[in-house]
């Protein structure tokens, strides 16, 4: 599950890097959905459509709370920002990679789990109400965040072949 929204662009990842990690992750065999909130349908279509995705993997506006926390306790793993449904991955236990700006992940990422994957570039704090995506969430790559979620996948693979997982 890709979540690409958030409440204000200071938090939000732009589209097209999101759209490049679905299409690698696509392209890894892996099922892509997005999910979004009422008023991300948008975005999430954009993301959707950069991805080359079926429109009908596109839950944004669909979901009920409820909806949306069974989706992502049922993922292999969410990717997001700093958002709601990084928190319900880490209450469910979901595999995540959640993505910081403007608010450093030692005031409200996950505590240290390897089954949660905060990205974050140092620097001073920003505001995370700014109409504008956070110049330290800008310095996050598509790399690092296709590489966080390849390495979580293969290892929740890894752990329920064990029998882990």
């Amino acid at each position: 599950v890709l979540h690409p929204g958030a409440d204000a662009p200071a938090r939000r990842w732009p589209a097209e890097r999101y759209a490049a990690v679905a299409t690698a992750l696509r392209d890894a065999g892996h099922r892509v959905v997005v999910s979004g909130g009422p008023g991300e349908e948008e975005l999430c279509a954009e993301v959707a459509g950069r991805a080359g995705l079926d429109p009908a993997d596109v839950l944004a506006g669909t979901l009920t709370f409820d909806g949306l926390s069974a989706l992502v306790a049922r993922a292999a793993l969410l990717v997001s920002g700093d958002t709601g449904p990084a928190h319900l991955a880490f209450a469910h236990g979901t595999r995540s990679v959640t993505l910081f700006g403007p608010v450093a992940p030692s005031l409200w990422g996950p505590p240290p789990d390897r089954r949660h994957t905060a990205l974050w570039h140092p620097g001073p704090p920003g505001d995370p109400h700014a109409a504008t995506p956070d110049p330290l969430l800008l310095r996050i790559t598509v790399d690092e965040v296709l590489g966080s979620a390849l390495a979580a996948l293969y290892r929740g693979a890894a752990e329920e072949a064990a029998g882990h997982g």
